[in-house]
C-alpha cells in the first residue's frame, strides 16, 4: 500500500528491526504486528496511539473508519496518505494493545523506549506534525493544557509546525457535537497547513 524507500541503509536497517520487533509479546492479546509508515523523505509526520484491532488485522495505519475522517480533516486522498514519502505514521504503541472496559488500552510504553527517538532521527524533512490524543500529545508537546480539550483548543500555541488532534474515531462524535470550534476554526487551518507541507512550492 505505501511506498517506503530509502537509500538510506541505516534507516532499512532500522526499520526491519522494528517490524521485528518482540519486546512486549507477552502482553499483546493477539501477539506482535508493529504498523508503522515511515520514509525519511516525509514532510508530515503523524503521532497517534496505537493501532486498533482491524489495523492490526490489516497491517495497514488508520486502515478503519478513524482513518477516513482523518483524511477528510486533513484535505488529502487515500493515495497521498498512504505514500511514506509524503505522510510518516508513527503510533505511540506500535501494536494492538487489547481491548479494556472502556476501549483500546493505551499504547505499550516499550515502543517509545526502545524506538521512538531512533525513528524520528530519520525523519529531517518533517514540515507538520499532528500529535493525536493524549498520550502522544504528552510525548510530543513542550506543554499540554488540563486536558485534552483544552490542549486542542489551544492549537495556535503550537502553530505553525504542530498540531494536537483529538481522535478521529467515531467513538469521539459526542466530543465533535459538543465542541464545534473544532470543525469551524481547527480543521480549515489544518488543510491550509497539511496542502502546504504535502505540496511544497
Amino acid at each position: 500500500m505505501s511506498r517506503e524507500e530509502s537509500d538510506d541503509p541505516t534507516f532499512a536497517e532500522l526499520l526491519e528491526s522494528v517490524r521485528r520487533c518482540r519486546l512486549c509479546a507477552e502482553f499483546l492479546p493477539l501477539g506482535p504486528r508493529p504498523v508503522v509508515q515511515l520514509d525519511p523523505r516525509a514532510t508530515i509526520l503523524i503521532a497517534g496511539q496505537a493501532p486498533g484491532r482491524r489495523v492490526h488485522e490489516s497491517g495497514v495505519p488508520f486502515d478503519d473508519p478513524s482513518g477516513e475522517r482523518l483524511r477528510e480533516w486533513l484535505g488529502i486522498s487515500r493515495e497521498q496518505f498512504y505514500d511514506a514519502t509524503k505522510v510518516a505514521i508513527l503510533p505511540m504503541g506500535f501494536c494492538y494493545p487489547g481491548t479494556g472496559k472502556s476501549g483500546d488500552l493505551p499504547p505499550r510504553p516499550e515502543c517509545e523506549k526502545a524506538w521512538r527517538r531512533q525513528l524520528l532521527q530519520h525523519l529531517p524533512q518533517i514540515e507538520l506534525t499532528l500529535v493525536i490524543g493524549q498520550y502522544a500529545q504528552k510525548w510530543h508537546l513542550p506543554r499540554t493544557q488540563r486536558n485534552l480539550t483544552e490542549t486542542v483548543r489551544a492549537w495556535q500555541d503550537y502553530a505553525p509546525g504542530i498540531f494536537p488532534l483529538p481522535h478521529p474515531s467515531p467513538r469521539n462524535n459526542i466530543w465533535l457535537k459538543k465542541n464545534p470550534w473544532f470543525a469551524k476554526s481547527v480543521l480549515p487551518a489544518l488543510c491550509k497547513a497539511t496542502q502546504a507541507a504535502i505540496e511544497p512550492a
